[in-house]
């Protein structure tokens, strides 16, 4: 008997990965309060291990954070953890340390929102089935736009970038989703509030049709950095017809032969103690199980 399968549910785009998101930090101790010790994540052991940088790693994706003058995503990050117990008892140990910082966390509903001593929102979210079989990584990081700069938005990336994008509009109001690799999105939500200034900060991805995106973006003068043959970089989603500027987020754009692409990441186990050592239980594995 022949299997009969929706085989469009297995596309994902031209849009492969969506693998770091990169924000300027001014201390990395406050940092590692913040990421590693609160949040439970891990820093990279092995890339970015001085005093001017520092890479932290969520599953397979990660957090840049060269040191400079602070900057903030325009939204919010959301991340998938573990455990919310283990994680606001992690965050409200660093309280006292994080003290006259911007740091703040509350508990919602399948969810912890924190805020970074910088003033980064992340939401932090229980393993569910809309991220997949994960239970640790960066689903999505959500922008907030412009009124009326969605339809343009989707627009830009399918017929720029190769990626499937839609519109929504309803109780949680309007906007676009972009997919961003296997369970990954980029989402734009529309506000009447005045946006804060552009500080460029900047989100990386991975493409697989690397070519016709850059010679799309080249003949509308929207590209900023000829990095080098694996990887360019634009920052300025446009209207199609108009040209009319929509959003501004720098886009590090990378081939599929760039050299860290998919490279493996260390994670730990952040519920691991010298007081309650667990023999063999030091790493961390963030892909759930099959349900089949």
């Amino acid at each position: 008997m022949d299997q009969h399968y929706d085989r469009a549910a297995e596309d994902i785009g031209n849009v492969v990965a969506l693998e770091h998101v990169n924000v300027r930090i001014p201390d990395q101790r406050l940092s590692t309060l913040f990421h590693v010790t609160g949040l439970g994540l891990t820093r990279d052991p092995y890339l970015m291990t001085s005093t001017d940088n520092m890479w932290i790693n969520v599953g397979r994706s990660q957090f840049h954070l060269p040191t400079g003058a602070p900057q903030a995503v325009r939204g919010r990050v959301g991340i998938v953890v573990p455990e919310l117990a283990a994680l606001a008892r992690r965050l409200a140990k660093v309280r006292a340390q994080l003290d006259g910082t911007r740091f703040e966390f509350r508990e919602g509903d399948g969810y912890v929102d924190t805020v970074s001593p910088w003033g980064n929102r992340i939401r932090c979210h229980a393993p569910q089935d809309r991220f997949g079989r994960i239970n640790l990584g960066i689903p999505y990081v959500e922008f907030t736009v412009p009124p009326d700069s969605a339809a343009g938005i989707a627009r830009f990336y399918r017929e720029v970038l190769g990626a499937p994008a839609r519109l929504f509009d309803g109780n949680e109001g309007r906007g676009a989703r972009v997919q961003a690799g296997k369970e990954q999105e980029l989402v734009f939500r529309e506000t009447d509030e005045t946006l804060p200034p552009y500080d460029g900060h900047h989100i990386q991805i991975y493409i697989a049709d690397f070519a016709r995106p850059h010679q799309r973006l080249k003949q509308r003068g929207l590209i900023m950095e000829e990095s080098d043959q694996h990887q360019y970089r634009f920052k300025d989603i446009v209207d199609l017809d108009s040209g009319r500027l929509l959003f501004t987020v720098e886009h590090e754009v990378r081939s599929m032969r760039h050299p860290l692409f998919n490279r493996p990441l260390v994670n730990r186990n952040p519920d691991q103690t010298n007081i309650a050592y667990m023999p063999g239980r030091d790493a961390w594995i963030w892909s759930l199980e099959s349900a089949r």
